[in-house]
């Protein structure tokens, strides 16, 4: 049994997973918001945002997280207000914003190709570089949106379901929306060293349709999406270290192989339930 405990003999492997758990729970967590508001493709533009303000913080020797976190935090906020002051629907906003946003990413690593395979970690999830200080800023990234969803719970809820008659209501959408987007930058930053911009779009639906799949609660619903997210952060990086795979695309690969399953348990109950009636 003692080769079941070799991965966490290496000091990389343990801050690798213990940040894909956490990760993993906080890509759950904000993912049941984003796929109850129908905007499921927010995930993948803005992590493809945030790449073009990673490497644009790179080019003026910002810090990372606050150059990266401060263009994402934007490009969220563009997106929320184009969709709600004109006609322009979220999938047409997000698309507009998000992939100039990643053309400037795209424009700069072409002008200066110096960095280009700096940016291979940004893309594609990197868990070797993963440190104690990284672990730090992502648990820390993981306790700000926590805390932002248990002090707007009621708000956010409101807001998901019918922004309209949350104003009736006297509910400030405008900074509901605003925290939402603040919350939804940082995960995507904190997400990016392990699941990569190509992979962070994933493991924030998956989990939380999954969810969907098991139950109409929307209590239970959080508390289902992140217990996914945070357990296949784990069993990914676990199953990663041995089949030598990213452990990005093996934590995606789990998740959709737990939805696949729930999908087929639940059309074959369905299916029961028929032939019994």
């Amino acid at each position: 049994m003692d080769f079941l405990w070799v991965p966490f003999q290496f000091e990389f492997f343990r801050n690798g997973t213990i940040a894909a758990v956490l990760v993993g729970g906080l890509c759950g967590l904000i993912g049941v918001y984003i796929v109850l508001r129908g905007m499921s493709y927010i995930g993948h533009g803005l992590s493809h945002a945030v790449f073009g303000g990673a490497v644009l913080a790179f080019v003026i020797q910002w810090n990372f997280y606050l150059g990266a976190g401060l263009w994402g935090f934007i490009a969220a906020l563009l997106i929320n207000q184009t969709v709600r002051r004109t006609r322009i629907n979220a999938d047409a906003a997000i698309g507009v914003v998000t992939t100039a946003s990643f053309a400037v990413g795209v424009a700069l690593i072409s002008r200066y190709r110096r960095f280009t395979q700096s940016f291979d970690a940004a893309l594609f999830g990197n868990i070797l570089g993963v440190t104690a200080a990284d672990v730090a800023v992502i648990a820390g990234v993981t306790a700000l949106v926590a805390l932002i969803v248990f002090v707007l719970y009621k708000q956010l809820l409101f807001t998901t379901f019918d922004a309209e008659v949350a104003q009736v209501y006297g509910i400030s959408t405008g900074w509901v929306e605003t925290w939402f987007a603040l919350a939804l930058a940082a995960a995507i930053i904190a997400s990016i060293q392990i699941l990569g911009v190509t992979m962070i779009a994933a493991a924030l639906v998956v989990p939380a349709i999954t969810a969907r799949l098991l139950t109409d609660s929307f209590h239970r619903m959080i508390v289902l999406s992140t217990g996914l997210g945070a357990l296949t952060g784990f069993a990914g990086m676990y199953l990663s270290f041995y089949v030598d795979v990213s452990s990005g695309a093996t934590i995606v690969l789990l998740q959709a192989f737990l939805f696949c399953l729930t999908l087929a348990l639940r059309h074959s109950s369905g299916r029961l339930l028929h032939t019994h009636v």
